[in-house]
């Protein structure tokens, strides 16, 4: 995939530390920034994934819902003879 562009501001305090780091190990600032966006935003997707999972267990069921997701549950079937 071919590499994007984006325009970002950051604090002069922030761009400083980036520069020392990336004058440090050789690599660039784009380089930390596109990692520092990647991580932060695998975070937040995985956070807002697990949101949805919590929400969709917790959400209100009526009675007759709670009854047949039991009475689908394999070690609540009643066994034929």
């Amino acid at each position: 995939m071919a590499p994007g562009t984006a325009v970002i501001r950051i604090s002069s305090a922030l761009d400083t530390r980036l520069s020392k780091l990336a004058a440090m190990t050789g690599r660039s600032k784009s380089y930390y920034a596109s990692k520092a966006i990647e991580r932060y935003l695998d975070d937040k997707e995985s956070l807002h994934l697990d949101i949805a999972a919590i929400e969709d267990i917790v959400k209100p069921q009526t009675i007759e819902q709670m009854r047949r997701q039991l009475a689908a549950h394999p070690a609540l079937r009643r066994k034929e003879k």
